[in-house]
């Protein structure tokens, strides 16, 4: 599915090229909810705005991507403004005035995708595009938008500001990755091999362990590469399902951030352990039928006993290979307290291309 945009405008003319927008961004593959004020929304076949801008807004921020506001700024940011939350949670927010002249990107510039969406609108309506972000405007090395484009966790923003400042300020930022690299390294950077020593403050670390610190200020960038296979004793409490998973990326030094699937038989589907343990941590579910899982060759951590129960011989290994797409076991089956565990990790490399 594509990125899910809510529109919203308040004239005849703003509503008229909402209708254009919505068209011509959901053959671009956008998702688009477009509203308007009711005295136009019948005419430009877009739902009615029956509450206030304000509520309107909260909605939005709950279940959107994107918000377009086709107006004045001033209506926007008093709109947002009681939502505001953080740039890692809020979502991209743009401005585009009723005639379509300019289009302003005017919040989660990166992370969010507003300057990527700001640009979208200026090539589809020929809107002078207003962004203003400091590494956009001078051409330089953005970490955030980097991290958005690898699928990388940012372990602190507070790291990712010290790297831009540094970037901007024409400063060394360090730069060790335990992945290979392709594309050529941005010349911000300095690439160190391990244990290299390093004469600036800040750097960024590409890899699976949090506890890598080699730098005075650490920007840790996790990729989710990790799919997580697990299985349970019937009604195992949440508490000990994350504590058993924790221990497994503990024991080989994996930040919980690099999953980005978890796995298990179809039988487990509704257990409340797992499925918990999975929202808490914002990590897709999924589950196979042992047809599935049986028909995936390997050498697996055999059980009869769960071969018996099951059908399958081994849950965790297979699941975690499966959610992986292929992907090759980094941890085998580890049981404790009742929960069985398995890691799988794919094949990945740090892309600068």
């Amino acid at each position: 599915m594509g990125q899910k945009l809510g529109i919203v405008s308040f004239t005849e003319h703003g509503s008229q090229l909402n209708e254009r927008l919505r068209e011509m961004l959901e053959r671009s593959g956008y998702v688009c909810e477009s509203y308007a004020a009711e005295k136009y929304a019948g005419k430009y076949h877009l739902f009615p705005l029956k509450v206030s801008a304000k509520a309107w807004t909260e909605k939005m921020f709950q279940s959107m991507d994107a918000l377009l506001f086709i107006g004045a700024c001033g209506i926007a940011v008093r709109s947002i403004a009681p939502y505001l939350q953080g740039k890692d949670k809020d979502p991209a927010v743009v401005v585009l005035d009723e005639r379509g002249i300019f289009a302003i990107s005017l919040l989660s510039g990166h992370l969010g995708g507003a300057n990527e969406l700001t640009a979208v609108l200026a090539n589809l309506t020929g809107a002078i595009p207003v962004i203003t972000t400091a590494t956009d405007i001078n051409g330089r090395f953005a970490v955030d938008v980097f991290a958005k484009k690898q699928n990388l966790w940012i372990s602190d923003l507070k790291a990712a500001k010290a790297v831009s400042a540094a970037v901007l300020d024409e400063e060394p930022v360090g730069f060790f990755s335990e992945f290979p690299v392709t594309g050529e390294i941005p010349c911000e950077l300095q690439r160190l091999a391990d244990g290299e020593r390093f004469e600036g403050n800040c750097g960024m670390v590409l890899s699976l362990n949090e506890e890598k610190n080699p730098f005075a200020v650490t920007l840790h960038l996790i990729p989710r590469i990790v799919s997580l296979g697990i299985g349970c004793k019937k009604g195992t409490p949440q508490e000990t399902v994350e504590q058993e998973v924790l221990k497994a990326l503990q024991s080989c030094h994996v930040s919980i951030h690099s999953i980005f699937a978890a796995a298990s038989i179809d039988l487990k589907k509704e257990e409340a352990g797992i499925l918990a343990f999975c929202e808490k941590h914002a990590i897709p579910f999924c589950t196979y039928t042992k047809e599935e899982l049986m028909d995936l060759e390997g050498d697996f951590t055999a059980s009869a006993f769960v071969k018996e129960t099951t059908g399958v011989d081994c849950v965790c290994e297979r699941s975690a290979i499966l959610a992986g797409g292929g992907a090759e076991l980094l941890l085998k089956k580890r049981a404790a307290n009742g929960v069985t565990v398995a890691l799988a990790l794919k094949d990945w490399s740090v892309d600068f291309g």
